[in-house]
């Protein structure tokens, strides 16, 4: 049994309880924070003294690529990131190795010492779900889940030609179901289907071959799918044209596309009772924004693109988006978008591999390192923090750096300092590239972070934006035992000392999950068994019969047997299945 913990007088950060740095104790008994504690309880629980230091909730990480065979491929790509970074086995650890791509273990513990208690998967395919939910059935201590690749799913494709959406969302909840899928993922929708005949689509209204449906379609129908099944998170988005100068207008024009689609409200959803509005503010979730927010015309006159997008963001509601900042450094960029990286392979030269994933998407993982000096990158890496600091409702902000793609996961608190301190952005900047200020507008940005907003936009915007604050993101009754406890007093907090802030969100006084602490000042002290969250959508019986007829069909050009496609339960530790139940009308249907 876990625990029972107080965390006393620590200065507390808690946006979905609009908790901004008042000193407060928190209660922990089984596992989930309590009100208050009595009597011998109170007496004999572990007390964790936070004087003088900030308390947030647990770390959650909406958007990361940390399980599944397109990471298992990097890993077999790059030995040279497993050679110089290993984690020695302890007494409750086991070894462990990588930098870019870190062995399951290793993961685990490194997110953990950094206060991370949740993580989800950005990218799963179908016929891949099943190594995905056993490499997250090895990873300690973290709290998982995946979001389902469907944009270039030929089931999809063909139902949403056909205008047959009600089969649609049969098709999606039952893959979700019987595949353990968290949410519904769209990669360059329509296009990584003509990358198996070596082509793409490159604007929202090109149909691709065969099925002739075009991107726009793709993105409308699955986003109407998620809203007709009232799943938990909205429709995540990976735009077209990733990586492309310009490109950010077709990103606009797809966040667009949402516009008028009517979301749920939060009379379908299960968060806590907070002062804050906790009903949806969004039905599009736009992944890794930095790469899809280039302006120019070529290479030659790249430049940011993120003030044009961030200016219709700024007057609209339905979006919330992940930056995927470039922190610098080796990266490892792997997705499925396939003729993107193949697009980076011929700019770079890199060693590169390639996946058709039959029937549902494709992928490709390529080693990149991203410099100071060269002049794309350094505009990359002020784009990236330019989307956390124009765009004025930090409700619609994630801080990631799609790990492996822009940065890796143990790089959040330079990306957190840089948001914090201008003094940190301006030092950074003598580095660069002069283009990182020649073509940006982060020279003129003014604008540093509080704690108020990074608990934000790396803990509660997290667990609302993906539908698990009933969970996570918060410390009010009822939530789970999860807590970091920085060595940061907000009280005589420098800007100018970056240097204390990234150290504090490097290496936590406490991580707290489930009431046990799991780490302290970077070390693991205690190993626990994660949860897994899927979701179980269930739709009007006929109308999944009928649609489980058109799968058996056509199943037959997929090289495995029917029996062997669905993910057992076996395969997950801790499942917690949440249940989403919503026959459609029937008058709809006809």
């Amino acid at each position: 049994m876990a625990a029972t913990t107080i965390i006393r007088n620590g200065y507390v950060f808690d946006p979905l309880n609009e908790i901004d740095g008042e000193i407060k104790d928190i209660f922990i008994k089984d596992g989930k924070v309590v009100a208050d504690l009595y009597g011998a309880e109170k007496r004999d629980a572990r007390v964790i003294d936070a004087s003088g230091k900030t308390v947030m909730p647990g770390g959650v990480d909406s958007h990361a690529h940390v399980a599944g065979t397109k990471v298992n491929a990097g890993r077999l790509m790059r030995p040279e990131d497993h050679y110089k970074f290993v984690r020695q086995k302890t007494a409750l650890t086991h070894s462990g190795s990588g930098y870019t791509i870190p062995s399951v273990y290793k993961q685990g513990y490194d997110y953990a010492a950094m206060g991370y208690t949740t993580v989800f998967e950005a990218a799963m395919p179908p016929l891949e779900a099943r190594h995905t939910h056993e490499e997250m059935r090895a990873t300690p201590i973290l709290d998982m889940g995946a979001y389902m690749v469907l944009g270039n799913n030929w089931f999809i494709m063909r139902y949403l030609r056909d205008g047959e959406i009600e089969k649609a969302a049969a098709y999606v909840a039952w893959m979700l179901r019987t595949h353990k899928g968290y949410g519904i993922k769209c990669v360059n929708p329509a296009g990584v289907e003509n990358w198996g005949w070596a082509q793409n689509v490159h604007s929202l209204d090109e149909p691709n071959i065969h099925f002739e449906v075009t991107p726009r379609e793709v993105i409308r129908g699955l986003a109407e799918v998620n809203e007709l099944l009232g799943l938990p998170i909205s429709l995540h988005l990976h735009a077209n044209n990733l990586g492309h100068p310009g490109n950010w207008e077709i990103t606009r024009d797809s966040l667009q596309i949402m516009e008028g689609l009517e979301p749920r409200t939060k009379t379908d959803l299960h968060w806590p009772e907070t002062k804050m509005d906790a009903s949806r503010r969004q039905t599009i979730y736009l992944a890794h924004a930095q790469f899809n927010s280039f302006g120019g015309t070529s290479w030659r006159d790249f430049c940011s693109g993120v003030e044009d997008l961030v200016h219709y963001i700024n007057q609209v509601d339905h979006v919330v988006i992940d930056n995927g900042a470039v922190p610098f450094g080796p990266g490892t960029a792997m997705t499925g978008d396939g003729p993107a990286i193949h697009d980076l392979y011929m700019l770079s030269g890199q060693k590169w591999s390639n996946s058709d994933i039959e029937m549902e998407c494709g992928s490709g993982v390529i080693p990149y390192t991203y410099m100071k000096s060269s002049p794309i990158n350094s505009v990359q890496w002020a784009m990236g923090l330019e989307l956390m600091l124009l765009i004025k409702d930090p409700w619609k902000t994630i801080m990631t750096t799609d790990h492996p793609n822009g940065g890796v996961f143990t790089q959040y608190p330079e990306v957190i300092a840089w948001l914090m301190s201008r003094k940190a952005r301006e030092d950074t900047f003598k580095e660069c590239h002069k283009w990182a200020q020649d073509r940006s507008s982060l020279p003129a940005v003014d604008r540093e972070m509080s704690l108020y907003e990074i608990a934000i936009v790396t803990r509660a915007n997290q667990a609302r934006t993906i539908g698990i604050a009933n969970r996570k993101g918060h410390l009010s009754a009822g939530a789970d035992g999860d807590v970091t406890v920085l060595d940061l007093n907000p009280t005589t907090l420098d800007s100018n000392d970056y240097a204390a802030i990234k150290r504090a969100f490097s290496r936590p006084e406490y991580t707290v999950k489930d009431g046990e602490v799991i780490a302290c000042k970077g070390e693991i002290v205690s190993v626990l068994d994660g949860n897994r969250f899927y979701c179980s959508p269930h739709v009007d019986e006929d109308l999944e019969t009928e649609m489980l007829a058109d799968v058996n069909e056509w199943f037959k050009y997929y090289t495995v047997g029917f029996a062997n496609y669905p993910v057992p339960g076996k395969c997950l530790k801790n499942p917690v299945p949440i249940s989403v139940n919503r026959p459609i009308d029937a008058a709809r249907r006809s």
